[in-house]
Order: structure tokens, then C-alpha cells, then sequence
């Protein structure tokens, strides 16, 4: 790498870490591509230390992800729930898998998409190639169901439909436009605008 590729790193790095901490200011935190362990991290991080400098004013919670690791996206989910800070939460681009129960998380009443964003909801996978023995392999399916069980309960509740109907729809891959999100109660409406509170220079 020259030296200007180096000094041209450093000013996207300071730039891109003013700009974080101005959302982060304005209670607006992202998440942007896969639920990981580590994007988990990130975000939670964010929750706590923002439920701790304000506890109960409301945060604004991004979402364009294809989802990923559920056990990430329920410690994400889980701390949204225990936190006084009410978490709005809004589709921007596709919120599908993990992704989608994240976003149907958010309070109701204050969950939105904007209009050309996607929802999937679908159930669980295993990912890669499981080498075990018989038993083992056993002991995977049963808790991939368990594990389905509880995320078509969290969006049955979020949604206001019985667990039978998101057993049914959640056998497949299941897309939603906006207006079809709005529909289906996985969001309460569509976002129009952004808002950022006015600031003095």
C-alpha cells in the first residue's frame, strides 16, 4: 500500500467514526449486512450504552440484513426487550430470516419500512455439513425445531397471528412487499421521510 493509500485509509476511518458518532448522538444505530457474533456485539454495545446515558428515550433501530445467526439475533432481540429505551425499528432495503424478527421486535406502533423495502421470514436452517453420528444429528434436528418453535411464537406475538399461521407460512420462503408487511403486522407503517432533530452549529 503507498503512503497516500495509507493517509487516505486514516481519513475514511476518522470520517466514518464521526459520522457513527453522530447517529450514536442522535439515539440511531444500523445494522447493515448479516446477523453475526460480531455485528451482535456491536449492537448490543450500542443498546446498553445508550439505555445507560438515557434510559427511556426512544432508539431508532436501522435494519437492511439477510439475517444469520439466530442465537446473535436473539441476544439482540432479548436486550431490545429488557431495556427501558423504547426501540422503533425500521426496514430499509431487506430485512429477511433473523433479520425480520428483529425488525418485527421493535414497539408496536412504531415499527416502519420504507417503500421499496423487502421482508422474508422463513424457518430455521442448518448451515455447512454436519459430520456426527446418528444421535448427534438427532439432537441437532430436535433443537433446529425447538429453535423454530420459539422464533414463530416471537413473530406470532409481534404480529398478532396465531402460531399456527406463521407455522404455515414460515414452511417457506415467505416475501413481503411494504404495503404486504404493513398488512401482515410485521410492521405498523410506511416510513415517508427521515427525521434528525435540529442542532445548533
Amino acid at each position: 500500500m503507498s503512503e497516500t493509500e495509507k493517509i487516505s485509509e486514516v481519513f475514511e476511518e476518522l470520517a466514518g467514526s464521526k459520522i457513527s458518532k453522530k447517529f450514536i448522538d442522535h439515539r440511531k444505530i444500523f445494522l447493515w449486512g448479516a446477523v453475526t457474533d460480531e455485528s451482535a456485539k456491536d449492537i448490543v454495545g450500542k443498546l446498553l450504552y445508550l439505555e445507560m446515558s438515557d434510559p427511556g428515550k426512544e432508539i431508532t433501530f436501522y435494519i437492511n440484513s439477510p439475517g444469520g445467526v439466530v442465537t446473535s439475533g436473539l441476544t439482540i432481540y432479548d436486550t431490545m426487550k429488557m431495556i427501558t429505551s423504547p426501540v422503533h425499528t425500521v426496514c430499509m432495503g431487506l430485512a429477511a430470516s433473523m433479520g425480520s424478527v428483529l425488525l418485527a421486535a421493535g414497539v408496536k406502533g412504531k415499527r416502519s419500512i420504507w417503500p421499496n423495502g423487502k421482508v422474508m421470514i422463513h424457518q430455521p436452517s442448518i448451515g455447512g455439513q454436519i459430520v456426527a453420528p446418528a444421535t448427534d444429528l438427532q439432537i441437532h434436528a430436535e433443537e433446529i425445531l425447538k429453535t423454530r418453535a420459539r422464533l414463530n411464537q416471537i413473530l406470532a406475538e409481534a404480529c398478532g397471528h396465531p402460531v399456527e399461521k406463521l407455522e404455515e407460512d414460515t414452511d417457506r420462503d415467505y416475501y413481503m412487499d411494504a404495503d404486504e408487511a404493513i398488512k401482515y403486522g410485521i410492521v405498523d407503517s410506511l416510513a415517508t421521510k427521515i427525521e434528525f432533530p435540529k442542532t445548533s452549529n
